[in-house]
């Protein structure tokens, strides 16, 4: 254990005062490596999920001529905690060679990267990037494509121990999708979609109800997604969400950095 004095001459401890600010951790290791030119390993420095509270896409549907690495940045300057890359019209391939692309400008960032739907590309980042990298699924492409639990996702590859540092995120629809979510070992789950959105026009909004659900039943960290702007923002935390995903509204802004700010400023 260190100690040290603080201004009025008292003797502390360190640890004593770290365990009393959450999130200590990450803010002193990110202040430190900011210091010493990026020298620490980015995988120590990532935020809690817990800590966690806007969550953003760099989604291809929505770059309009925009590189992937800009819009990555500009959510990085406007203070993204959570990116998720999703590409569903790339094949693989092309899905990997993003990824690696924006991994380094995550992680210069301290924000974790997230794959869509391709959790062998996020299982292939994650053997030098443990806390960096995690992969998200649909209902459909883990319970109705017969996994009941994360293990068996992992299990898809041979190298396991990469496989196992990879955080998981499923969505969720409704309670019961929500509770077999968190019993198959989902590390996060979102909540949604709470408005109609352009981003799944097919999907029915689960309304505020279920977001107020959540925030009653749900003990690991959940993201309300679909249709979240500055506008129904509001509503949405008044319901009890703590964390959000955005998409159209930051990706759609004139300044994407700025609508970002703007978005983590009303969560703070």
């Amino acid at each position: 254990m260190f100690w040290s004095e603080i201004a009025l001459g008292e003797v502390v401890a360190v640890d004593d005062v770290r365990a009393g600010i959450p999130g200590l951790d990450w803010q002193i290791g990110a202040a430190l490596r900011n210091a010493v030119g990026y020298s620490l390993p980015a995988n120590s420095l990532m935020k809690p999920l817990s800590d966690c509270k806007l969550y953003t896409f760099v989604d291809t549907a929505y770059l309009r001529g925009r590189s992937a690495e800009s819009v990555a940045q500009q959510l990085c300057d406007g203070g993204s905690d959570i990116i998720q890359l999703r590409a569903k019209d790339y094949s693989e391939a092309q899905i990997r060679d993003m990824a690696l692309r924006l991994l380094p400008i995550c992680q210069k960032a301290c924000v974790r990267l997230v794959i869509n739907d391709h959790p062998k590309i996020a299982f292939e980042l994650s053997r030098d990037n443990s806390e960096c990298i995690g992969y998200h699924l649909g209902q459909e492409d883990f319970f109705e494509a017969g996994h009941t639990d994360v293990s068996e996702v992992r299990g898809l590859v041979k190298e396991s121990a990469a496989a196992s540092r990879c955080f998981v995120g499923l969505s969720s629809h409704a309670p019961a999708q929500a509770e077999r979510a968190i019993q198959a070992g989902a590390d996060y789950v979102a909540i949604g979609p709470i408005y109609a959105t352009a981003t799944k026009p097919t999907a029915k909004p689960v309304t505020l109800e279920y977001v107020r659900w959540a925030a009653a039943n749900v003990k690991i960290p959940w993201f309300a997604i679909g249709g979240v702007n500055l506008r129904t923002l509001e509503a949405v935390l008044e319901a009890g969400a703590k964390r959000v995903c955005v998409v159209s509204a930051i990706l759609d802004a004139e300044d994407v950095a700025s609508a970002c700010a703007e978005f983590k400023r009303r969560l703070a």
